[in-house]
Formats: structure tokens, C-alpha cells, sequence
């Protein structure tokens, strides 16, 4: 009763904003995202019957606290679904820097459910695996679909899970990384997103920013597509500094970042866009075509740069791949 699973961690596109069910992690609206890749979280799950208590590892130290709590409600998820007691071993590797707005969690728990899932012998589709990741956080549903996925919302698992949308975007897209190291608190976010004045704003136009970036997908509509993403950045930029605790995120770097981009689409008709969650790091979409231009634009802004494609769906790995 072992597994290893890979997942990679999503941008969002069409990003959610607050829970209607904490426990559950429930969203308010739909959102849509993209994986990116060769980032990656990889995780190792073992049942125990002989193992009393369950043991937690992420990139090499022990979890606890409220870390502990979010993989509990997958781990005790995965085990009601399979009629198991057993105590649980999990480990669990970034090969990308976590916490500064990369979307770790969603690549963590994306694996984490995939190794669950096989470990615990359970036959389910990756859209029913997305209901148990959501558990541990909800983009995470979309990281196991992969590429370009959708999270619909709702109150149960019938509804409330993630499917891939096809389109030819999938090979031409590079995404050029601005890392800003800032540290943030993306939950705490979530939980008082509805008390923002400008919640209800960004409710009243969500549901018609979906339809607009599935058709730009199907289409293949490159610049809707990523126009779309940078704007939803800014609506949810402002209602997240409009909650109670008045989050603020972005770094002097990363208005920088946004300027320079729009400077190089404007001047240079460069097709490219920024995109951010909840965070200061800066995602920049472009083009395989201008990808070298555009990384060499974000790089003089002072900061590290990576470059990533599409990522495809959480995948289970050989034995040969486990962390223990």
C-alpha cells in the first residue's frame, strides 16, 4: 500500500477567491488555470496497518500545525473512501521555490492525492481524485487534470471538481517566472474574501470572464486568452486589499515587472502579459517565438527568472522514483 505521484503547479488564469465551505474547500465561483512545468512536487504516500500515528514530511522537515490539518483532510478522506484505519507515511519534494506566489500547494496536494488514492487501491477517474485534492486546497483539483483545467464550483464532490479543456495553446505558450520573494498568507486571504466591498463586484462579472476564457481556449485566441488573466490578477488584487486585514502583496519589484511588460507589448508588439496569485512573484506569458526577449526583460528588473511550459496531469511514478 505504497505510491509516488508528480504534479505540477497551476497559474491561475481565472482565479478563485474565498470558500463557501472551509472543511470542504468549496469556492465561491469557477476559476481556470494552467499547469506549469518541469515545476513539480513529488510525494510518496505509505499505509501502515502496524503504524499508529501518520507521519507528515515536506522537503525534509516534519509538518505540524495547521499544515498537518490540510493533509489530514485528505489523508482521512482518502481512507473513509477505501474503509481503512491505517496509519499513514508521507513525504513529500519541491524542485521549485514554495511559498512567493508559485502555487506550491496546488502541486503538493495534487500529489499527494494521486499517491493517496493508488496507494489506498482505490479505481478513481483523475476528475474524482480532483475532489479529494481539493480537500487540501482547491487549486490543487485543477493541478491533477493538468494543462488548461476548470474547477466548477458547488456544495458536493459531483460538482465541485476539475476538467481539462482542450486547446491549441498547449505547445506555443512559455511562461517567463519573476521570482519576488514575499512571504504571504493565501488562506487567511481566502477566508475574509467575501468581506470586501468589492467582493460582490468580482462575483458579478466572474461567471461571464469564464465564458470568455473558455471560448478564448477553444479558440485559441492567444491574446484574449492572457489579456483575460491579466486583468482577473488586478480584480483580485483589489479585492483582497480591500478585506479587513488590507493585504497588500505586490513588491516594488513586481509593479516594476507589470510596467515593463506592458512597455514591451506596447512598443514592440511583443505578445506578452502578466499574470499573479496571491503573492508578489509575477507569471509573464508569452510566446516560444519571443520567449528569449521577454525573460531578458524580466531579468533586468533585478530579479531570477525561470521558464516553464504546459504541464500535463498528476502522474503516478515507477517505484524506482519513491522518497522512501
Amino acid at each position: 500500500m505504497k505510491a509516488t505521484a508528480k504534479a505540477h503547479p497551476i497559474q491561475g488564469l481565472v482565479k478563485y477567491h474565498g470558500m463557501r465551505d472551509e472543511e470542504l474547500r468549496l469556492p465561491y465561483h469557477d476559476s481556470i488555470s494552467v499547469c506549469t512545468a518541469p515545476s513539480h512536487s513529488k510525494t510518496t504516500a505509505a499505509f501502515d496497518p502496524d503504524r499508529e500515528e501518520d507521519v507528515y514530511v515536506i522537503d525534509g522537515e516534519e509538518v505540524t500545525g495547521r499544515g498537518a490539518e490540510r493533509i489530514d483532510a485528505v489523508v482521512d478522506h482518502v481512507r473513509d473512501l477505501a474503509g481503512i484505519d491505517h496509519g499513514v507515511r508521507f513525504e513529500s519534494a519541491n524542485n521549485f521555490p514554495t511559498n512567493i506566489g508559485f502555487g506550491s500547494s496546488s502541486s503538493g496536494f495534487a500529489a499527494a492525492a494521486m499517491a493517496l488514492v493508488e496507494a489506498a487501491g482505490l479505481d478513481m477517474t483523475r476528475p474524482e481524485i480532483s475532489t479529494v485534492a481539493r480537500r487540501g486546497s482547491s487549486s490543487a483539483a485543477r493541478a491533477v487534470t493538468g494543462a488548461f483545467s476548470h474547477l466548477r464550483t458547488g456544495m458536493n464532490d459531483k460538482d465541485c471538481r476539475s476538467e481539462r479543456i482542450e486547446t491549441d495553446l498547449e505547445d506555443d505558450l512559455r511562461i517567463v517566472a519573476g521570482m519576488v520573494p514575499s512571504y504571504k498568507e493565501t488562506e487567511e486571504a481566502h477566508k475574509e474574501a467575501a468581506e470586501s466591498h468589492m467582493f460582490e463586484s468580482r462575483m458579478a462579472h466572474i461567471h461571464g470572464q469564464i465564458s470568455d476564457m473558455r471560448d478564448a481556449l477553444y479558440d485559441g485566441d492567444f491574446d484574449a486568452v492572457f489579456d483575460l488573466a491579466e486583468k482577473d490578477s488586478l480584480s483580485l488584487a483589489a479585492a483582497t486589499m480591500t478585506g479587513p486585514a488590507g493585504w497588500v502583496y505586490w513588491q516594488p519589484r513586481t509593479i516594476e515587472i507589470f510596467n515593463a511588460v506592458r512597455e514591451l507589448r506596447n512598443t514592440e508588439d511583443v505578445p506578452v502579459y502578466f499574470s499573479v496569485d496571491t503573492g508578489a512573484s509575477v507569471y509573464i506569458n508569452t510566446t516560444e517565438e519571443y520567449v528569449g526577449r521577454v525573460e531578458e526583460t524580466v531579468a533586468d528588473c533585478g530579479v531570477d527568472t525561470r521558464v516553464w511550459d504546459v504541464g500535463g496531469p498528476a502522474q503516478i511514478l515507477d517505484e524506482d522514483k519513491a522518497l522512501f
